[in-house]
């Protein structure tokens, strides 16, 4: 393992770019002109993605980006020291430090304990100023290679183990500690990748709690290992920090425990403050208390008594609740479909199937023989399983808020907006109402002979009662009414409205590919497609065929105009082809990550062109999803298919055009990454 870093993978004192961007890019060609990548595009692409979803820069002038990448052959870190600094995203400083950690997909986990091992070093200040100080390419090597590889030296045991996997060692004697020691914290670091901020921040926080004369002990959720934290640990814990960009796994370990939650970054940028916060948690009797099951997450540092930010809390849950409810609609909705096919579309017509799943069986046939009685089976299934779609929303929407306590509150809550009316909208409400009552309710400080039954029977029963009653004495009627008028605008659309509305769903559809924004607009059509108006229906189609666009646009501009491409590009594109007809608009993911400028909006514009001609054409579909694989649950087919061949052709021209003006001459994956013309990219 002694080679995780080489002379070749290491550039001082170098402007190898003006962007953040340009500096990865620079340092993936490195690595893969070491022949330790496949292809530098690729290697960039996946730690762009990285990137953008939580900057890598850090206090000091350091910025570690890194990346699991399928293009990496071994594990390999790139070091650049920049002159001038270049902003990595952190607020106080621009980086001059720059590690690109690229680990290989299934790396073996000694390779990244490595990996971590160097992002814990980089916490210590005698490291990073021996960095600085470096006058040789050897000489960085050897320094990171004395901390991947240091040499064995004997050492007492510490007292106290600063992670979980000492401590499980340790044994429950460690555990329990003296009376009169000092106040004691557990903390869990986590983050995306899983490779470097997740044990900066375990390390920043052993020693701040070491300054401080706190006892602190760590329980890193990264690639590298995860051991849990013993539960007499746990439970004789004063406070509990989460420091994570990601979920904490198997947080109902922690309910009810005084603390605070935070990113990551937070502890690796402000260890004390996040300490004294969580302290200040445990003497405050109404101080935060942690939320089992799916209640929390990540926050910036500092925002607020170490809750969420209200407004990503509320949207992460709602995104939760359509996570969960969509196998409801694809598998109702799919079943639907085929008993159409096998029974004809007379059977969705009155109490048809209702009659005959009553009177008939396999041995007493209905007049359409056995295709037909078959047909109302799935019909039927189908029925039952969409029932479940405003329930399963909002039941799941109070569980990311409020954890398991939140599920039946939820659910029945959903249940009762069906019955008043109020459709998917009232799910929505009674999931965020349930949800809220439910976190209330659970943040009571309740006696320890009562305890046990609060998420078992109090919570969910008093929650259940509450927002029962505001439902059927107070919003079940406006929320009703309210659906009511939504569902009479769409019934009454003029052709000029709907194929508006065609461009507009268009629009979102193709805005973010599986994002909120998306996510929204297929919630509106698969609300709607219960009801079975053609209005609804003709939404449902416009999602479907307009979700369908942005990958096939890009496997069409990748075939026409390969040159335009990397060879990584071109093999998504023809990927792209089967994921856009069924119907998976993250096909094209990688290719707006790497470029979203010029291919977002020109999916947009050909999204838009679909979702109007679909609407004008008076394009409906029965099924929830599918893509061109449930052609028989499309009415015209043929306008179906002109519209989307017309949206994808639009986005792919758009593409190719804007791309050819922004080509540059040179391959810089070609160069040498330590010339000029490689190190601008």
């Amino acid at each position: 393992m002694s080679d995780l870093i080489t002379p070749q993978l290491v550039i001082l004192d170098a402007a190898i770019g003006a962007t953040k961007d340009d500096v990865i890019r620079s340092l993936a060609s490195m690595v893969a002109a070491a022949g330790r990548a496949t292809s530098a595009e690729g290697l960039a692409n996946d730690a762009l993605d990285r990137e953008a979803k939580a900057a890598t820069g850090l206090p000091g002038g350091i910025a570690i980006p890194h990346c699991r990448s399928a293009h990496v052959i071994t594990g390999s870190l790139a070091f650049a020291r920049l002159r001038p600094p270049v902003a990595f995203g952190d607020k106080d400083s621009d980086a001059d430090l720059v590690f690109l950690i690229a680990a290989a997909e299934g790396e073996g986990q000694e390779h990244l304990k490595l990996l971590a091992k160097l992002a814990r070093a980089l916490v210590r200040k005698d490291f990073v100023a021996a960095l600085r100080a470096a006058g040789t390419a050897e000489e960085v090597v050897g320094l990171v290679d004395a901390v991947v590889n240091p040499a064995p030296k004997a050492a007492a045991a510490p007292s106290v183990p600063a992670t979980a996997e000492a401590s499980a060692s340790a044994g429950p004697a460690a555990a329990a500690g003296a009376a009169a020691g000092p106040r004691r914290l557990v903390a869990v670091t986590g983050c995306p990748t899983g490779i470097a901020h997740t044990y900066m921040a375990a390390d920043s926080l052993s020693q701040a709690a070491t300054e401080l004369g706190y006892d602190l002990q760590v329980e890193t959720q990264g690639s590298a290992s995860f051991t849990p934290l013993p539960p007499e640990v746990i439970a004789t814990a004063d406070a509990v920090i989460f420091a994570t960009d990601v979920n904490v796994r198997d947080r109902d370990r922690f309910a009810g425990k005084p603390g605070i939650e935070s990113g990551v970054k937070a502890g690796i940028s402000d260890p004390k403050g996040l300490i004294t916060k969580a302290l200040a948690a445990a003497d405050d009797p109404s101080g935060h208390r942690i939320a089992g099951g799916g209640g929390g997450g990540t926050e910036s540092a500092g925002a607020g008594a170490g809750q969420l930010g209200w407004g990503k809390r509320i949207q992460q849950a709602l995104m939760t609740g359509v996570s969960y409810m969509i196998p409801f609609v694809a598998a109702g909705g799919l079943l639907i479909a085929l008993g159409f096919l096998l029974g004809g579309y007379g059977i969705g017509i009155g109490t048809t199937a209702k009659d005959i799943i009553t009177n008939n069986s396999l041995v007493n046939l209905p007049p359409g023989g056995l295709l037909e009685y078959l047909g109302v089976v799935l019909f039927t299934i189908g029925g039952v399983a969409f029932s479940f779609l405003v329930p399963a929303l909002s039941g799941y929407i109070a569980y990311a808020l409020a954890g398991r306590p939140g599920i039946a509150p939820g659910f029945v809550g959903g249940a009762v907006s069906v019955a008043v009316g109020a459709g998917f909208i009232g799910g929505l409400v009674t999931g965020l109402v349930a949800g809220l009552i439910a976190m209330w309710i659970g943040s009571f400080k309740a006696p320890r002979w009562l305890a046990g039954l609060m998420p078992v029977v109090i919570i969910p029963l008093l929650t259940t009662l509450i927002t029962g009653t505001l439902m059927y004495l107070l919003l079940g009627r406006p929320l009703a009414m309210l659906t009511t008028a939504l569902q009479n605008w769409l019934t009454g659309m003029s052709t000029g409205g709907s194929i508006v509305l065609g461009i507009v769903l268009g629009l979102m559809m193709c805005f973010d590919l599986g994002g909120p924004v998306n996510k929204a607009a297929y919630l509106f059509a698969t609300a709607g497609l219960s009801s079975g108006t053609e209005a609804s229906l003709m939404i449902m189609a416009a999602v479907m065929a307009t979700g369908m666009v942005p990958p096939l646009a890009m496997a069409l501009a990748t075939t026409v105009r390969k040159k335009l491409f990397t060879e990584v590009e071109r093999e998504n594109g023809r990927a792209a082809w089967l994921l856009g007809a069924s119907f998976i608009s993250e096909g094209a993911i990688p290719f707006a990550a790497a470029d979203p400028l010029r291919v977002i909006p020109s999916m947009m514009v050909g999204g838009a062109l679909t979702g109007a001609l679909s609407m004008a054409l008076h394009v409906t579909l029965r099924a929830p999803h599918g893509g061109i694989f449930v052609f028989f649950a499309i009415q015209p087919i043929w306008g179906f298919l002109v519209a989307l061949a017309a949206g994808t052709v639009l986005g792919a021209f758009l593409v190719i055009v804007l791309k050819t003006a922004a080509a540059r001459p040179k391959d810089v994956e070609s160069a040498d990454p330590t010339t000029p013309a490689a190190v601008g990219a």
